[in-house]
């Protein structure tokens, strides 16, 4: 419709990073709420009744400050992006991109949020050291 094609075109600010590991091994820690406090500074515990994202997932996330925030999981295709809303709001987009040197990742957000760009690049930032070290980490399961 008309509000996602306008959605998809807002100006949005962006983070990125190369993985040194298959799209296969970078999508589970995207993709599965377990993982997400890993690697998600803005992150610290998922309540969801399911594990993983899928369109119309709902739950909700605790920030470092305490508080809960209610989120909708909005897209997903599999092993390439998904998007979520979180309190109402259109949040993060998440693309994933198979390359010849691994896997890119890239975060984008409303540009009304630019200063939570700092967030993305740390995120990705953990996510590359838990997806190129896997050995490293513990299963949060």
């Amino acid at each position: 419709g008309r509000s996602i094609d306008r959605a998809h075109r807002m100006r949005r600010v962006s983070s990125s990073v190369t993985i040194e590991a298959r799209i296969d091994e970078v999508w589970p820690y995207v993709s599965q709420f377990k993982w997400w406090p890993e690697w998600g500074v803005s992150v610290i515990e998922v309540d969801s009744d399911v594990d993983r994202i899928a369109p119309g997932v709902m739950g909700r996330v605790r920030t470092p400050v305490g508080l809960w925030l209610p989120f909708e999981i909005d897209e997903v295709s599999e092993e390439s992006f998904w998007s979520w809303s979180v309190a109402g709001i259109p949040a993060t987009n998440h693309h994933i991109e198979s390359q010849t040197n691994g896997t890119l990742v890239q975060f984008t957000a409303p540009w009304i949020v630019a200063p939570y760009s700092v967030v993305m690049t740390s995120s990705l930032a953990r996510l590359k050291r838990l997806a190129e070290n896997p050995r490293h980490f513990s299963d949060p399961g």
